[in-house]
């Protein structure tokens, strides 16, 4: 679809992340000695949001915080980032959600996820940013708000005829209410299997073969390989991969989440699916490829 100014709205979760480096994650029972960690604003809604604007489409946050420093670091970092943040509301009597991610020495990490005022998403906030569905584009789910909520803000957008994107993350049971209302179905290997209920291997034909598979179900359905590339199927019979471009990896953290953001802000653009999962691979790759400061 094409619209005169491009538009993608996310709705969904912000976390306060805690990044934890050490030589490599903890077994059960296991204390590993850390080297470093630092502190970054998070939560796959609010990266994506981030990843869309910087990618130089209009950029729209509908979230929730709590009155507490982390809710405040959450929303400047969204206004630094030229994010539209007027539908993020604040909460009293929980917790803003944070996280702990924990790196190894080869970049790759595990996370435990605290969802707080992300669970108190709901249709009274898809009605208090009316004006922003309303507008029209594509909209941007993940699985760290209720699912009631993200049927809520699906049926908004849809109603003005937008797209709906949804990052099935973490993997979860979809209801058959939202499954129908995704239009483009982002998933990785783990999350691919979690939905179509049969293995899935970590490589490009393994990917193909999920997407196949998924695709009875969601018209566009996109998964993931980690470092071999993604590949992408649709209701309609079209198939085809994207291989990954070779970098050296500093880190994979958030990596999904920028890979989503720029695959929104294209498809808001017009671009058609191949040509939108070019960019998002590239912006992908620039994005593991890149050391942050801590």
């Amino acid at each position: 679809m094409t619209t005169a100014s491009p538009s993608v709205v996310v709705f969904g979760s912000l976390h306060y992340d805690i990044m934890v480096h050490g030589p490599a994650r903890p077994r059960k029972g296991e204390t590993v000695t850390g080297n470093s960690w630092h502190p970054k604003c998070g939560g796959k809604g609010g990266n994506q949001a981030l990843s869309a604007a910087k990618a130089g489409v209009r950029s729209h946050m509908i979230g929730a915080v709590a009155n507490d420093d982390f809710g405040r670091a959450l929303t400047e970092n969204l206004a630094r980032g030229n994010v539209d943040h007027r539908f993020v509301k604040t909460v009293a009597g929980v917790g803003s959600g944070m996280s702990v991610a924990i790196f190894d020495s080869e970049g790759d990490y595990g996370a435990v996820i605290v969802s707080g005022s992300n669970l108190t998403l709901g249709q009274p906030d898809v009605d208090a940013a009316s004006e922003v569905f309303a507008a029209g584009g594509v909209l941007v789910l993940q699985n760290e708000v209720p699912d009631h909520a993200n049927v809520s803000a699906a049926r908004a957008i849809k109603a003005v005829g937008g797209q709906v994107v949804l990052n099935s993350a973490p993997a979860r049971h979809l209801s058959e209410e939202l499954e129908q209302l995704v239009d483009v179905l982002v998933v990785n290997a783990i999350e691919a299997e979690q939905l179509a209920a049969v293995p899935v291997v970590d490589t490009l034909a393994g990917a193909l073969g999920a997407a196949r598979q998924l695709a009875d179900r969601f018209p566009v359905v996109v998964v993931t390989a980690g470092g071999e590339g993604v590949a992408c199927a649709t209701k309609g019979g079209d198939e085809f991969t994207v291989a990954a471009i070779k970098v050296e990896l500093v880190s994979t953290h958030g990596a999904g989440d920028e890979f989503t953001g720029v695959l929104a802000a294209e498809l808001a653009r017009g671009k058609e699916i191949h040509t939108a999962l070019q960019a998002a691979n590239r912006a992908a790759a620039i994005l593991v490829s890149t050391r942050h400061p801590e």
